[in-house]
């Protein structure tokens, strides 16, 4: 992208932080159902995902989820520009939080683990002006993007730890210092970080990293930023794992994917199911059972 394009990119999404949460995520749910719509192969891929994990999804269903992508592209500026103390008040309910400070109260560190469910970019927001974290962060393809995504995300109680092997440490270093840490486990991992699990019924490459840090924590929450309706805000819920995160990393790996599933479960409007969670990474083998 050339330095104009780019220059032209970031002030538009300048603008677009200027308009009310509730008119973006209005406009968000127009495009995701318009994209949904005219889209065979965003169709396609979302249509497959739901329906694996979601068999009796119907009309309403796709319908409602295509809506919910739609808000969590276009609510991005807001929560990554709009100041931080509006930010936060746009978290109407927070449930479970009293998990997180029990284990923190422990002087060992907390793994958050946040899928890509409603919300998610204002739950490290609301965790920092508590207790300071650290989220792994992965830069994003477009240049002129990063250093928005950078603003938005890292300050006030929250820090950035880069994916790599720098970032890793810093993790490490975070928990064994009685720290928080956050992580998108449903993230695909690069070649060499992850191995195949059962993921709603299909092999889905899986960080192993979320498993490694859990064996060293205090123990493990999840996340979920649920978007409520018109505009309301959001209801921030900490919960604890229903499948124990424990034993070996593969072991791990299995439970945090059903933990996953557990929340995806309650709430399968909100997930991202767009999101290519089922692709195989460059120089990763398919698993033998897979064509």
């Amino acid at each position: 992208m050339s330095d104009l394009a780019s220059r032209l990119a970031t002030g538009a999404f300048r603008l677009l932080s200027l308009l009310p949460l509730r008119t973006l995520q209005a406009v968000g749910a127009a495009a995701g159902r318009l994209m949904h719509a005219r889209s065979a192969k965003f169709r396609r891929e979302f249509d497959r995902n739901l329906a694996g994990a979601v068999p009796q999804a119907d009309a309403a269903l796709i319908r409602a989820a295509a809506a919910h992508s739609g808000r969590t592209m276009l609510e991005l500026p807001w929560l990554w520009l709009r100041p931080r103390a509006e930010v936060l008040r746009a978290v109407v309910q927070v449930s479970g939080w009293e998990c997180v400070e029990r284990l923190h109260a422990s002087g060992r560190g907390v793994v958050l683990l946040t899928p890509h469910m409603g919300a998610f970019e204002i739950a490290a927001r609301l965790i920092g002006s508590r207790i300071p974290i650290t989220v792994l962060y992965r830069a994003p393809r477009q240049a002129w993007l990063a250093p928005v995504m950078e603003r938005g995300r890292e300050g006030a109680g929250v820090s950035l730890a880069a994916a790599d092997g720098s970032g890793v440490r810093r993790l490490l270093r975070t928990l064994k210092d009685g720290g928080l840490v956050g992580i998108l486990p449903d993230q695909v991992p690069a070649n060499g970080e992850g191995v195949w699990a059962d993921f709603f019924g299909r092999p889905a490459y899986t960080m192993t990293l979320a498993a490694r840090l859990t064996s060293i924590a205090a123990g493990t929450v999840m996340v979920f930023a649920e978007r409520l309706p018109a505009g309301r805000g959001f209801h921030l819920h900490f919960i604890e794992p229903e499948v124990p995160v424990e034993g070996d990393t593969a072991q791990r790996v299995d439970a945090i994917n059903r933990n996953v599933e557990a929340l995806v479960r309650r709430w399968p409007a909100q997930y991202i199911w767009g999101y290519k969670r089922y692709k195989r990474p460059p120089g990763v083998e398919r698993p033998a059972a897979v064509e």
